[in-house]
């Protein structure tokens, strides 16, 4: 026993575990399995849900339907093409926009209301 033993507690080595074996590689694939699984249910599904509305929405849309944009402006729809929409935000002020920039469509009469 010397000096630094008073200071310092000496180490000593531990037993071996028992052998239990390594995990199986069921078990080890089981967890990732799971999580993919779970962000599939509570991120990618329903975004997909949501892209499935807005595009049925985008179809259904007709001439004098009032609209309002990502971006809040709000208009009554007076042009239709493949990509683009003319909407009309007042009297005589036409803007042409996307058709993915649709945002909502209003019930009939909701802009005169306002």
């Amino acid at each position: 026993m010397n000096l630094l033993d008073l200071l310092i507690s000496p180490a000593f080595a531990q037993a071996a575990p028992a052998a239990g074996g390594a995990p199986s590689m069921m078990s080890t694939l089981l967890f990732p399995i799971i999580l993919i699984g779970v962000m599939y249910f509570l991120m990618i599904r329903p975004q997909m849900k949501r892209a499935k509305e807005h595009k049925s929405m985008l179809e259904k849309l007709s001439v004098g339907d009032e609209v309002i944009t990502n971006g809040g402006i709000a208009g009554t729809v007076r042009e239709i093409g493949d990509s683009f929409i003319t909407v009309e935000i007042a009297d005589n002020v036409r803007v042409r926009i996307q058709k993915g920039a649709i945002g909502n469509v209003l019930p009939k009469g909701t802009l005169k209301s306002a």
